[in-house]
This record gives C-alpha cells, sequence and structure tokens, in this order.
C-alpha cells in the first residue's frame, strides 16, 4: 500500500513537471500567457436614494450643538486679567525727562529712541552715553563694555605721548566680544573725538581697520576725562510715571438713589457662582501646602499688577487720584497727599478698606492689599485739629491747594 501512494506522489510530480524535452535540444524557456488587460469601468453617480441618505446625514450634523474647546477656570480668570492690565495699560502714561512730553505706556520705547536720536544735536557725547545704557538691556554686558572703554580713555589721558593708545583695532578680540557688540558704541567713539582709518599692520603685507584719536583731541585731554566719567556714572533714561493727579468732588444725585426690590434677589445664576467660589475656597483652604508653598503662591498673586490706581477721600468729600507703581512703599502716597496740602505741616493718618492705618509706610502698595485700585480715607490729627480750632482763625472751604480745586471734576 505504500509503494503504491509513493507511485502515485511520484507520477503527479512529473506531470506537474511540464512537457519533457531531449537532452540535446537547447532548453525551452516557457511563454508567459500575456495578460488581458480589464477596462476601467465607467465610475457611476450616487443612486437619488444614496443622495438622500447623504443630505439626510448632513442635516443631522449640523443640528448636533458644536462641541466647545475645553477652558478650565483658571485659564479664564487669566485671559479676562490680561484683557483689564492690556485695557489699563492704555490709561497709564509716562513723562520724558528729555523732553517734558506725556506718551502712552506702549509708545514709551519709540519715544525713548526718537528723544535720545533729537539730543544728538545739543549734546553728541552724553547722547550716545545715554544710548549705550538704555539701548543695551545686558546690564553685565554693558558694565564690562564701558569699563574697557574707560579703560581706553584713561590710557590716553595718562600717557598722551604714546602712539600705541591712541590707537584701537578693531579686530582686536577684546574690542569685538566686549565693545563692538554694544548697540550705539561707534557713535560714541566718533563724539569723542576718534575716526576711522585703514592702517598696515607692522611686520605684515595687510591692513586692517582701527580708531584713531585725532590730533586737535591731544589739547583736550581734560574732556576726554570728562567723556571717561559721564561713561561710568551715567544711568540708563527712564521716563517717569505720570501720577496723573486728579480731583474730584461728588456729585449731590449721586448721594440719592433708589434701587428696586428685586436688586437684592440673586438669580440661580448668581446663586451657583456663588457657591462654586465658597467651595473652591474651603477646598483652597483645607489643602496641605507646605510654608513655601504658601509664600510663593503669594508673591504670584502680588506679582499680578505693574500698577494701581488710588483715590484717597478727605472729610469735606473731595477726592484725590493718583498712579502708582504696585510695588512703591506706603511713602510715595503720604508724599504724594501731603504735596497737594494748602498747608503740608498738618498731620494726618490714611486708612485704608476697612478702618485699618497705613502706619507701616515702607511695605509696598501689593503687600496692602492696595492693587489693582483702592480707596482710603484721610484723617486728621485730632488735637492739632482742636488746637487750630481753638485760635479762633479762619480756616479755608478746603485743605486743598487752589490749583488743584480749581480743575476739580465733578464725580457723578
Amino acid at each position: 500500500m505504500r509503494k503504491f501512494f509513493q507511485e502515485m506522489k511520484a507520477d503527479l510530480k512529473f506531470r506537474s513537471a511540464g512537457p519533457g524535452q531531449k537532452l540535446s535540444e537547447p532548453a525551452r524557456v516557457p511563454k508567459e500567457k500575456p495578460k488581458a488587460e480589464a477596462a476601467p469601468k465607467p465610475r457611476q453617480g450616487p443612486t437619488d436614494e444614496a443622495q438622500m441618505a447623504a443630505a439626510a446625514a448632513l442635516a443631522r450634523m449640523e443640528l448636533k450643538p458644536k462641541a466647545k474647546p475645553p477652558s478650565s477656570q483658571g485659564a479664564i480668570k487669566n485671559q479676562v486679567r490680561k484683557e483689564l492690565m492690556a485695557e489699563a495699560a492704555a490709561r497709564i502714561y509716562f513723562i520724558c525727562p528729555l523732553t517734558s512730553a506725556v506718551v502712552r505706556k506702549d509708545e514709551k520705547e519709540k519715544h525713548i529712541r526718537e528723544a535720545i536720536q533729537s539730543y544728538f544735536s545739543v549734546d553728541p557725547v552724553a547722547a550716545s552715553i545715554m544710548g549705550i545704557h538704555t539701548f543695551n538691556k545686558d546690564r553685565e554686558k554693558v558694565r564690562v563694555g564701558v569699563e574697557t572703554m574707560a579703560k581706553y580713555l584713561d590710557n590716553i589721558y595718562l600717557h598722551p605721548e604714546e602712539e600705541k593708545y591712541r590707537k584701537i583695532k578693531l579686530q582686536n578680540k577684546v574690542f569685538q566680544e566686549r565693545i563692538n557688540c554694544l548697540e550705539g558704541i561707534h557713535r560714541f567713539f566718533q563724539s569723542v573725538g576718534f575716526e576711522t582709518k585703514t592702517l598696515p599692520v607692522p611686520g605684515q603685507e595687510t591692513t586692517e581697520e582701527y580708531y584713531v584719536l585725532k590730533e586737535e583731541m591731544l589739547t583736550k585731554l581734560e574732556d576726554l576725562k570728562d567723556y571717561k566719567e559721564q561713561l561710568l556714572s551715567c544711568e540708563p533714561l527712564r521716563l517717569q510715571l505720570d501720577r496723573q493727579l486728579c480731583v474730584f468732588k461728588p456729585s449731590p444725585e449721586a448721594a440719592r438713589f433708589e434701587l428696586p426690590n428685586d436688586f437684592y434677589n440673586l438669580t440661580a445664576e448668581e446663586i451657583k457662582r456663588e457657591q462654586r467660589l465658597r467651595t473652591e475656597a474651603v477646598e483652597k483652604a483645607s489643602m496641605l501646602r507646605t510654608r513655601a508653598m504658601r509664600e510663593k503662591e503669594e508673591q504670584r498673586e502680588m506679582r499680578k499688577y505693574n500698577y494701581t490706581l488710588l483715590r484717597v477721600r478727605f472729610p469735606d468729600g473731595y477726592l484725590l487720584q493718583g498712579t502708582f507703581y504696585a510695588r512703591e512703599p506706603v511713602s510715595v502716597l503720604y508724599n504724594f497727599v501731603r504735596e497737594a496740602l494748602r498747608d503740608n505741616w498738618l498731620p494726618f493718618e490714611l486708612l485704608g478698606p476697612g478702618g485699618l492705618k497705613l502706619t507701616e509706610e515702607n511695605l509696598a502698595f501689593n503687600e496692602c492689599g492696595l492693587v489693582p485700585s483702592a480707596l482710603l480715607t484721610l484723617a486728621w490729627d485730632a488735637a492739632v485739629m482742636s488746637d487750630i480750632e481753638a485760635s479762633g482763625q479762619e480756616q479755608p472751604a478746603s485743605p486743598l491747594k487752589p490749583e488743584l480745586l480749581s480743575n476739580v471734576q465733578t464725580l457723578s
């Protein structure tokens, strides 16, 4: 039986090998049958039923509400805060010490450049020094470059007979790394009496560029010494914050107003919002945090705002308003109020929100919770005011200066 199956397998294998050939004949290569290329069938359009089904599906998709982009409560708060800060920044103004012009916050950098550029016609040396200290923000690079330039000028002043000190190679490694990287440096060298020259290199057939001090500057060595002192002592040009001092008086109509009864009724949305805020406050209070974490969070809260708008209410109802940096000390506000008084010797106290006395004048406004705005109350020293009343002297209607009262605005 086994032999029978073996013979069958051998016969099948022999048949599948193809037609035979004689050993004396050359080998035949089997011809491949050409494959018939099927002609592409024309694409049929969708049937009426398919079109109706697609239209119905599209209509259902349009009726479904579109998913809103995910946003957390913190992201919303940050976005609102950015928009409010951008709007408030548009109302912040600065005073240029060079031109006395009042400019908006977003125009500061442009105005500083224009002001320094205009000052070149007045004092080119001072303008170039201001440009070096103002336009270059890396204070360490400015310090290193300024000290190197001062050394160049000092060598000329101390050794005027040495020609090597009156030439500065522009491709020098020290010059390239410490000085050439500063904006405005070339205008300074031109202003103090250097000129650019191409000179041959000793012992070589090549030439290089140098800053060479003009001959007439050797008779003005004291000027070079003054330039060096200016270079070392100059500070960046900074625009001063405009306090935008205003005096208001409340309108009589503002004190008389009636609110409807439904004003005190909370809507469902307001109740939900209040509940959410209280829940967040409870969760935050119950969260275990280290002292470092609490201090870091407090610092982050204090750095939110750069400016603050403060109003001081006087006993006679007048309001004195000014703009301040959020990190300025409370003593600045005391001086601001004192300068607005007719008699600046009168002692007074400032009371913050809730009647808290601002006794620590070295604390910043953001440390006292007076940002981004606050209303404070002025209280006179009771003993001094009693003495003034006992003297029988006629007192002015308001303690503020007359020039401020002439520009008083009505607060409706």
